[in-house]
């Protein structure tokens, strides 16, 4: 049995910018309570600025989630569908 490797990446369902969603999906935890904590550990030290900062800074760096056969991602194999809309043949 081969283990794969996680990768910490944004999630694809994004609030803001996925980055919690991103931390949530990479530990097994429950997305909205992330979200809240998160949001808790970016007002309450007192410095935003500098929570803000540093959430931003997450955002440009990790990676944006594959979309190939995750959870949530809404491309379909069928041909005849194309970002949601039917192709004209």
């Amino acid at each position: 049995m081969a283990k794969t490797k996680k990768e910490l990446t944004k999630s694809s369902d994004k609030v803001v910018s996925g980055v919690f969603g991103g931390v949530a999906e990479y530990f097994g935890w429950d997305k909205a309570i992330t979200r809240i904590i998160g949001a808790i550990l970016i007002i309450f030290p007192g410095n935003i600025i500098l929570g803000l900062l540093i959430y931003f800074i997450a955002a440009l760096v990790m990676p944006d989630a594959p979309s190939n056969g995750r959870k949530g991602s809404h491309h379909s194999e069928d041909d005849s569908v194309i970002e949601g809309e039917f192709k004209e043949k």
